[in-house]
C-alpha cells in the first residue's frame, strides 16, 4: 500500500471505523534514518490504534526506527516480509526476507529489545513457485522464537521474478488452508489472514479459524465497507453515519491541513474517491473532486459542486 495509506487516507478511514487497526504504508529504514522523519511519521491522534510498518533488513537500523515509532506514539511496529516489488528486493527486504528466517528473527529480536510495543510480522505463505507448507511453518516457528506473537499472513506466494506487484496480488493462487494450518500448529500465536477478502461473509468465515483479518485495496477502493465493521466485528450498534457527514468532516480536515501545512485539498481528496461507489451520480461526483481546474477553489465549494446531481442515500 505504498503511496496509498498515508496519514490523510488513514484519517479518512478512521472516520468510517473507530476500532479497526490502521497500518501505515511501508516506511523504509533509510527514509527514517536519512530523510524527513516528521513527513513519514506524523499522524493525527484520531488515527489510533495505529501500527507503523517498516521495511528493512538490518537489525540495528530497524531497532532505531522502532524506537522512533515508539517516541512518535505508534501502537505497534510491523515488519514487512511480504512486498514483492523489485525496488524492495533491491533493498534486500520485503518478501525476499522469507528466505532468511534467521535474519528476520534477529531483526525482530532487535526491535523487541528496543521498544515496549508489540512487534509483528506481515509475510506471504511462500516465495516463487514453492508450495511446501513446511517453508512457511519453519519461517513462523523461527521468527516466533525471537518474541514475535502476531503474524499477518498474505495467503499467496510472492513470485520474486516475472510478475509485477499487481500480478503478485492476483496470479499466485490463494491457499487459505495453509494459514489455517499455521494456527493449528501454533495455537498460542495470533494468526491473521490477508488476501482476497472482499465481503463480511468471507471475513466471518475466516474468523472461525483465525484471529484476525487484514483488508488492503478492497477497503481502499470501497471505503464505505468500513462503515459497517464496528457493528459486524466489534459488537457496536449499527452505525447511523451517512456518507455526506464523512465528506463534510473531510472538508473540514482539508481546511485545517491547508491552514496548518499548506496541504492542497487534492492531495487529500484522492483517497476518498470511492466513497459514493455504486450510487447514482457517483461518477460525476468523482469527476468534480478530481478536476484540476478546481484546485484553486475552497473544498467546501468543490463539495457543493460535486453534489449537483448526486443522489444521496445513507
Amino acid at each position: 500500500m505504498m503511496d496509498w495509506t498515508d496519514r490523510h487516507c488513514r484519517f479518512f478511514h478512521r472516520l468510517l471505523s473507530r476500532h479497526t487497526r490502521l497500518y501505515t504504508e511501508m516506511v523504509t529504514t533509510g527514509a527514517l534514518l536519512h530523510g524527513d522523519v516528521p513527513r513519514h511519521l506524523d499522524f493525527d491522534a484520531a488515527e489510533h490504534p495505529l501500527a507503523l510498518q517498516l521495511g528493512g533488513s538490518e537489525p540495528a537500523d530497524l531497532a532505531r526506527c522502532a524506537r522512533l515509532g515508539q517516541e512518535w506514539g505508534y501502537d505497534e511496529i510491523n515488519l514487512n516480509c511480504g512486498c514483492p516489488s523489485e525496488r524492495v528486493q533491491r533493498g534486500a527486504f520485503g518478501a525476499c526476507l522469507m528466505a532468511e528466517p534467521r535474519l528476520v528473527a534477529d531483526c525482530v529480536k532487535a526491535m523487541v529489545d528496543a521498544v515496549d510495543l508489540p512487534v509483528t510480522v506481515k509475510h506471504r505463505i511462500g516465495i516463487d513457485k514453492g508450495e511446501s507448507y513446511e517453508f512457511v511453518r519453519d519461517f513462523v516457528g523461527t521468527v516466533a522464537q525471537s518474541g514475535c506473537r502476531v503474524f499477518i499472513v498474505h495467503a499467496r506466494n510472492a513470485w520474486l521474478k516475472g510478475l509485477s506487484p499487481k500480478e503478485n496480488r492476483e496470479v499466485p493462487p490463494l491457499r487459505y488452508e495453509l494459514v489455517h494450518r499455521l494456527k493449528q500448529d501454533f495455537p498460542r500465536l495470533v494468526i491473521a489472514i490477508n488476501g482476497g477478502l472482499t465481503s463480511d461473509a468471507v471475513v466471518h468465515e475466516q474468523l472461525q479459524e483465525l484471529d484476525g483479518a487484514m483488508i488492503g485495496r478492497e477497503a481502499y477502493h470501497h471505503p464505505w465497507w468500513l462503515a459497517g465493521w464496528d457493528a459486524q466485528f466489534y459488537g457496536e450498534p449499527p452505525s447511523a453515519l451517512r456518507r455526506e457527514e464523512v465528506e463534510e468532516q473531510m472538508v473540514r480536515y482539508m481546511e485545517r491541513e491547508h491552514a496548518a501545512r499548506g496541504t492542497p485539498w487534492s492531495s487529500i481528496a484522492r483517497h476518498m474517491m470511492g466513497l459514493y461507489n455504486g450510487l447514482p451520480g457517483a461518477r460525476r461526483w468523482r469527476q468534480v473532486w478530481s478536476d484540476h481546474r478546481l484546485k484553486g477553489e475552497p473544498p467546501a465549494e468543490v463539495m457543493r459542486r460535486a453534489h449537483e446531481g448526486l443522489e444521496l442515500v445513507a
